[in-house]
């Protein structure tokens, strides 16, 4: 079974008659340079925490079978990126 964008460039290639290109090799390393631009890179910080947060990030990354790093990174990233939503109390 093909995804949605497999499914397009099928149709593409079907449709289209796409030209080979003339220098490859060129637009190959043009794109692998641009690709690894966008590649997010990590960096180490340093954050003090309440020791309570972290008792607390550690029995949940338990929970979900992770590193409590990994869960503060994660829950940082989806803050930042808006997909982080907080929940309404119903009264």
């Amino acid at each position: 079974m093909y995804t949605k964008e497999e499914l397009e460039i099928v149709k593409y290639i079907e449709e289209q008659n796409p030209k080979s290109i003339d220098n490859l090799e060129e637009e190959k390393l043009k794109l692998q340079i641009a690709a690894k631009n966008t590649i997010s890179k990590r960096k180490a910080i340093n954050l003090k925490v309440l020791e309570s947060d972290i008792r607390k990030y550690k029995s949940k990354a338990i929970q979900e079978g992770m590193g409590y790093q990994t869960l503060i990174n994660s829950v940082l990233h989806k803050y930042i990126t808006g997909q982080l939503v907080e929940k309404k109390l119903v009264s």
